[in-house]
């Protein structure tokens, strides 16, 4: 053993109600978030911060298990060996709790070693990693299904206005007509080449995806994302083949052997692994990297603010998600963007720092 160790792990568990009801079509409203912290303190006083949330369901059992679960396995041990510490929880847990809130628990565990090595190392978290380029792509993911398309170029308008130069929608209503009107008013109001992407969230069988797509491949977007349950790894691969779209998927998935799966089998296109529950930092980085091997370029979803240092840290990257989630309320730098660009900051570490007084007041427990 070398370095520090490290001396405490502490959590916390907040419910982040939302100013307005975001729809997606296969969880329906969502009201509120929960968000998950884990600090780990180090023998010299160090501290690392991470985080994962929820749509608003489990995050008490993500938050015991990071409390309850995860300490006794890792504290009076070297605070540096991240693999080693990711690999010990992985394993300790697996009986009991591959994927689900375990992982979640790990991701946000693994998220503040890797914030508390780079701060220990003055570095920003992108430059730890390797560094590619601070500047990375980004788009404005909206949760918009129940918006018409008047409200919807409204939305949109304000995202272009706000930095944005790539636009996410969602797809899944009961009708098709409805979702390929929607596209089409996008694709008039911005124009060819202007990257519009479509998200289902699960919503189609393999026959009713593959429809979708040929309906939307006029519209030409650059991907269609979680057309069909993540389980299905075949059924992706028809939907691809058949449906003529790129397709990403990813941010269901728990393990970096789900994204092998996916990519030799089920021919997706663009990976989309989320930091916040695929096993952190150690995973999201190993996914990015399996990407490459296979010439595809990865994106993400969820915790932009953490997300762009991996992202900026890849040269296989596509776009960074923006997420609709208002987390920025509670952080006190959010993430800048300009020009279709997010910009990985330059603090040390991810940078993250939550108003921990508004936090405080919205304690779940």
């Amino acid at each position: 053993m070398s370095g520090t160790t490290i001396e405490r792990v502490e959590t916390g568990y907040y419910l982040i109600p939302l100013k307005e009801v975001l729809v997606d079509a296969m969880h329906g409203e969502h009201r509120a978030f929960e968000v998950i912290t884990v600090e780990v303190t180090d023998s010299d006083g160090a501290t690392g911060l991470g985080y994962t949330f929820t749509g608003g369901h489990n995050g008490g059992a993500i938050a015991r298990i990071a409390r309850d679960e995860i300490p006794p396995l890792v504290v009076g041990e070297d605070a540096g060996a991240i693999e080693r510490l990711w690999e010990k929880v992985w394993w300790a847990s697996h009986y009991g709790g591959k994927g689900g809130p375990t992982v979640l628990a790990l991701s946000a565990f693994d998220i503040a070693l890797w914030d508390l090595k780079a701060r220990r190392a003055n570095l920003p978290l992108w430059r730890l990693l390797g560094g590619y380029d601070a500047a990375v792509p980004c788009y404005a993911g909206g949760i918009d299904l129940h918006l018409t398309p008047d409200q919807l170029l409204r939305q949109s308008d304000d995202s272009v206005k706000r930095g944005f130069r790539a636009i996410k929608m969602k797809v899944g209503r009961e009708r098709l007509s409805e979702d390929v009107e929607k596209l089409a008013a996008m694709r008039a109001h911005f124009g060819d080449g202007f990257p519009l992407m479509v998200d289902a969230n699960m919503k189609w069988t393999v026959a009713e995806a593959i429809r979708a797509a040929r309906a939307f491949a006029p519209y030409e977007p650059v991907w269609l994302e979680e057309p069909i349950i993540p389980d299905d790894v075949e059924g992706h691969s028809r939907v691809a083949t058949e449906g003529g779209l790129p397709i990403a998927t990813g941010e269901n998935f728990r393990t970096i052997w789900e994204f092998r799966h996916a990519i030799t089998v089920g021919k997706i296109s663009f990976p989309e692994p989320d930091v916040t529950n695929c096993g952190g930092v150690t995973t999201f980085m190993k996914v990015a990297h399996l990407a490459e091997c296979f010439n595809l370029p990865v994106t993400s979803h969820g915790a932009h603010d953490l997300t762009v240092h991996l992202l900026a840290a890849c040269p296989n990257r596509s776009y960074l998600e923006a997420h609709g989630f208002g987390l920025d309320d509670f952080v006190e730098a959010p993430l800048k963007i300009a020009d279709g660009k997010a910009i990985a900051p330059d603090r040390p570490g991810h940078g993250v720092a939550f108003d921990w007084t508004a936090l405080e007041k919205l304690k779940a427990e």
